[in-house]
């Protein structure tokens, strides 16, 4: 199974905007990495009017669309009832064999490791005294005194980047 780290926060705690910092940090050290993201939005990447969007939108349960550059598979789940995705599923869907890493952003509560992403000034709880998953934490402030985790500064992405590499290549 491919290395999986995921930054677990609060909804505007910066986990995307740190993960825009690490990835490219990530690979420069010629990292393939995958990456999933779990909202509780919907979402639409697709422009109205193009063909992908008029074919995806006749009735395909799954699209695929492919050039040289990129592939990009959609997923339609017409059911109302239908459960949150599982991060187990998500993962099935990637391509393992091209990856060196999974970056997983949302899922929360995924049995993985995980940084935790904390801004003390968004008033929100710790999440690594109740999540033995966590293995570092990130923020913009001091951490607390009793925090047994490595701490992490959230405005120093080479840090983070520094903290994962040293992982990956830990037995």
């Amino acid at each position: 199974m491919t290395p999986i780290i995921g930054f677990a926060g609060y909804s505007g705690s910066g986990k995307t905007t740190l993960l825009e910092k690490v990835i490219p940090l990530l690979k420069q050290h010629g990292l393939r990495i995958g990456l999933i993201k779990h909202s509780h939005h919907t979402i639409d990447p697709d422009t109205p009017g193009k063909d992908s969007y008029r074919l995806r939108h006749a009735g395909c349960a799954q699209t695929l669309m492919a050039t040289r550059e990129r592939h990009m598979l959609y997923f339609e789940y017409p059911e109302p009832t239908r459960e949150e995705p599982t991060l187990t599923a998500c993962l099935d869907q990637l391509d393992h064999n091209q990856l060196d890493l999974v970056l997983v952003e949302g899922f929360r509560e995924a049995p993985i490791p995980k940084i935790e992403i904390h801004r003390p000034s968004y008033g929100k709880p710790l999440l690594y005294p109740t999540d033995p998953y966590i293995t570092a934490f990130a923020s913009d402030a001091s951490a607390p005194a009793d925090c047994p985790l490595p701490v992490l500064d959230l405005n120093h992405p080479e840090a983070i980047a520094a903290f994962i590499l040293n992982n990956l290549n830990q037995p």
